[in-house]
């Protein structure tokens, strides 16, 4: 099973002749320069992130590297985000078929974020726990990137010229009217609190439970109109790489996607994160806990080391090669599976659509993939 290399352990040393023969066989990989910078504030403590940029879908096998990133944000209590944190991506890989080349398991990991997400959330509610959580879960292989989310957790794409993407699709009850519809289709209730003398305030709601989100982790109180089936997208990028930005809700319910955007063009991964949040929490001071993770994916042949710059010269010229020159941006429609926006490809997405069938579908995926 594919994995995170362990710490401190050397990847072995390849003789040139097996990396030459991979380079004319053309094994399909891309090669790329990921890096990332993480940043936060916590106002109840319940959000949780995962970086892991040092997996490898083939042991022993550096060139099958690929990078994990998540975002947890729970709610009720801590226990499914962190739950979440430390198993889910355990269960997707379980559920990729082993022995399989890199375009088979690019292929195949849609499907198995489907079953690793169901996979998590049976497990944890065994525990008889009440928390529930949100999840985005990005992997980055070469230039394909693929996103799984349920909650209102998001995941943003920024590439050259300064098009922004949304790569997640919020499953809030208040803003999702297709969400609502398969809510009540499936019997539930939603509406607002309902205070004494009839008033109602708050957001929508789905009932019995209350909870504002329609999909998530865990939430064994809020019955079974609360699904955990991701919303999956996955996209190729552009020769000139791209900026991913992942977020909960602490950042978005404060800044919109592009927003969060255009503050941190042009400046390191580490940096950017820190000013998303810190524009955040400019915008409405800290009312949530805020979480972001920004993760720059750059060619190889952007990756040598440039000459000494002053450090004006060093953010221009960071900014030229991942996002261009333009200043303005526009978020970028979800369109069909070979739909193109801007220079990025789709691949594969696949959202509310035909739930019930895919509930299915990745339950006869979990019986045949996933052990015991």
């Amino acid at each position: 099973m594919a994995g995170a290399a362990r710490d401190g352990k050397v990847a072995p040393v390849l003789p040139l002749a097996t990396l030459i023969g991979r380079e004319l066989r053309g094994d399909g990989s891309e090669r790329q320069l990921v890096r990332y910078g993480h940043s936060g504030f916590a106002k109840r403590g319940e959000d949780y992130f995962l970086v892991k940029p040092d997996c490898l879908r083939v042991p022993d096998d550096p060139s099958s590297a690929f990078s994990v990133f998540a975002v947890f944000d729970g709610h009720n209590g801590v226990s499914a985000a962190v739950f979440s944190k430390e198993h889910l991506l355990e269960h997707v890989m379980s559920a990729v078929p082993q022995g399989i080349n890199r375009e088979d398991w690019l292929q195949a990991l849609p499907r198995a974020l489907v079953a690793g997400f169901v996979k998590t959330d049976i497990d944890f509610q065994r525990k008889g726990e009440t928390s529930g959580t949100t999840a985005t879960l990005v992997v980055v292989d070469g230039l394909t990137v693929t996103v799984a989310s349920v909650g209102d957790s998001r995941c943003i794409l920024d590439t050259q010229g300064g098009e922004v993407s949304l790569l997640t699709v919020d499953h809030r009850l208040e803003e999702n009217a297709e969400e609502r519809e398969r809510v009540t289709a499936s019997g539930g209730e939603v509406s607002r609190l309902n205070l004494c003398g009839g008033q109602e305030v708050g957001p929508l709601r789905c009932w019995p439970g209350g909870l504002c989100l329609s999909r998530s982790i865990g939430d064994t109180d809020v019955g079974e109109f609360i699904v955990p089936i991701p919303h999956v997208k996955q996209v190729k990028l552009p020769n000139t790489g791209g900026r991913l930005i992942i977020a909960s809700d602490g950042i978005w319910d404060a800044v919109s996607s592009e927003t969060a955007a255009q503050v941190c063009r042009g400046l390191p991964a580490e940096l950017a994160a820190k000013l998303v949040v810190k524009q955040a929490l400019k915008t409405s001071g800290l009312k949530d806990d805020t979480t972001c993770v920004v993760v720059d994916i750059i060619p190889s042949d952007h990756c040598s080391t440039p000459p000494p710059l002053s450090p004006k010269r060093n953010q221009n010229k960071l900014r030229s090669l991942l996002f261009g020159r333009r200043s303005h941006s526009s978020v970028g429609k979800l369109g069909g599976k070979s739909a193109l926006f801007g220079s990025v490809e789709e691949l594969f997405e696949e959202g509310s659509a035909m739930l019930e069938e895919r509930h299915v579908l990745s339950h006869a995926f979990l019986v045949s993939h996933v052990p015991c």
